[in-house]
C-alpha cells in the first residue's frame, strides 16, 4: 500500500517525532511511504532525501512552500495547494494521512482528496485540558471549534483519549469517523540501561524536563517550585528543549539554584542517555495531547509526575506515576520533589510501574499495528466504492 504523508520535519516538536517514528515503521513493514512536508522548494518543488537527515526514512518527498513555520503553526504560499494537488496526482497513492500541523491547507485538504478520490486520514494534534469546563474557556478550545466542521469531511480522525473524542463527537463530527490510537515509542530503543550524564554532571539526583519553553508547558510554576524546594547541590533539573520563555527563564533560574539549560538536543541517543539517567521526570504543562516525551520517559523506566493535561494523566493513572491538579502546579510540586529526592526506593517503584504501563498499552508497535488496521478498513471501502 502507499501511503501519502503530510507532515512536518522541521522545527523539532512532538509531531516532528510523532511523523518520523510512524513512516520509519511503516517502511519497515514494507509500505510504499511518500513524505510532503513544509520546506524550502528545490527543483520543481520536489526532492529525495539526503544523509543530512540520517533519523528520516529514505523515501519520496515533496516541498510544499511556505511562508511561515513554527513549532505550533504554519502559513503556507497561495501555491502551495496547487502543489500538493499536482503532487498526488501523479504520486497516486492509495491514502493520505495527514499529520495536521495547524495550517490552512489541513482545511482545504478534504476538497483535493475528494477531487483526486484518494481516502483521507488526519491525526489530530492540537493540546486540551482534560477538564471540559477548563477547555471550553480556553483558545484550545476554539481550535477544536474551527476544525470540527472540516475533520468532520475526513474519512476517519485519529486522537489520542476518550475526552478528545468525545468533544469532536460533541462539535458534529460523526462518531464513526472518530479514533483512539494513543501515541506510541519505541521501547526497545528507550529503555533502562546505563548512562554516564549523571556521572558527569556530579549529580546524586537527577530531575529532568524534556519540551517546549513556553507559556503553555508551564515551565515558571515548576522552577518556582524548584527554587522554593531549595533540594541541595546534590540534585541538578536539567531543562531540555527551546523556546521563547527560555532566554527571560534562564535569567531567573540558573547555576547558582541547579537548574542546567541544554536546549535543543538534536541528537536522539544523546536524550535517551539523559532519560536513561535521570530518577524524575516532569511535565508541568496546562494543556498537552499526549506527550511522546512523557512517553519516552517512562520507556526508560523513570519515574514521572505530570498534570491531567490532556491524555498525560490517563497514561499515568493507576499508580503509573504521580499525576498533578493543572491548578496550583508549584505547591504541589513543592511537597513532592523532596520526598523524590529523599526516597529513591519510591522512584524505583514508579519507574518499573511507568516501563510496564508502556509496554501494555503504549508501545510503537501495537500504534503501528491498529493503524494498519484502519489503513485497511479504508482502502477496502475505496475499493467497493470504486467497483460500484
Amino acid at each position: 500500500m502507499h501511503i501519502a504523508w503530510l507532515g512536518k520535519k522541521t522545527p523539532f516538536c512532538g509531531n516532528v517525532t510523532y511523523g518520523r517514528e510512524i513512516t520509519n515503521t511503516l517502511l519497515d513493514r514494507d509500505y510504499q511511504v511518500s513524505f510532503l512536508h513544509f520546506s524550502q522548494p528545490q527543483t520543481n518543488y520536489e526532492h529525495h532525501p539526503t544523509q543530512e537527515s540520517p533519523d528520516w526514512p529514505y523515501c519520496h518527498e515533496v516541498s510544499l512552500p511556505f511562508i511561515y513555520k513554527s513549532q505550533v503553526y504554519t502559513i503556507p504560499t497561495f501555491k502551495s495547494s496547487k502543489v500538493l494537488l499536482r503532487s498526488l496526482q501523479r504520486l497516486k497513492p492509495d491514502l493520505v494521512h495527514a499529520s495536521l500541523t495547524l495550517s490552512p491547507l489541513d482545511f482545504r485538504l478534504p476538497d483535493i482528496c475528494e477531487e483526486l478520490n484518494i481516502p483521507l486520514v488526519a491525526t489530530f494534534h492540537p493540546p486540551f485540558d482534560s477538564k471540559i469546563r477548563n477547555l471550553k474557556s480556553s483558545t484550545q478550545y476554539l481550535t477544536y471549534q474551527l476544525y470540527a466542521p472540516f475533520l468532520a469531511r475526513y474519512d476517519r480522525v485519529i486522537v489520542f483519549s476518550e475526552i478528545q473524542r468525545d468533544l469532536l463527537i460533541k462539535l458534529g463530527v460523526p462518531s464513526d469517523r472518530v479514533i483512539i490510537i494513543p501515541n506510541g515509542v519505541d521501547q526497545q530503543k528507550y529503555s533502562p540501561g546505563y548512562s554516564s550524564v549523571k556521572y558527569q554532571l556530579g549529580a546524586k539526583r537527577l530531575f529532568v524536563y524534556q519540551g517546549r519553553i513556553a507559556a503553555e508547558k508551564n515551565i515558571e510554576a515548576l522552577l518556582k517550585a524548584w527554587k522554593l524546594a531549595d533540594l541541595g547541590d546534590s540534585c541538578q533539573l536539567l531543562m531540555v528543549g527551546d523556546g521563547p520563555l527560555r532566554s527571560s527563564l534562564q535569567l531567573s533560574y540558573g547555576k547558582e539554584h541547579n537548574v542546567i539549560w541544554l536546549g535543543y538536543i538534536s541528537d536522539e541517543q544523546q536524550r535517551i542517555n539523559i532519560l536513561r539517567a535521570a530518577d524524575v521526570f516532569i511535565l508541568p504543562s496546562l494543556v498537552e495531547g499526549l506527550s511522546i516525551s512523557l512517553l519516552e520517559a517512562m520507556s526508560c523506566g523513570v519515574a514521572c509526575l505530570a498534570t491531567d493535561a490532556g491524555a498525560d494523566g490517563e497514561v499515568l493513572d493507576q499508580g503509573a506515576g504521580v499525576v498533578l491538579d493543572t491548578q496550583d502546579v508549584t505547591s504541589q510540586l513543592k511537597t513532592l520533589l523532596p520526598l523524590f529526592r529523599d526516597h529513591p526506593e519510591m522512584t524505583n517503584l514508579l519507574g518499573n510501574k511507568a516501563r510496564q504501563r508502556v509496554l501494555e498499552r503504549y508501545t510503537l508497535q501495537q500504534n503501528i499495528t491498529k493503524l494498519e488496521r484502519l489503513y485497511s478498513e479504508i482502502a477496502n471501502r475505496q475499493l467497493i466504492i470504486n467497483n460500484q
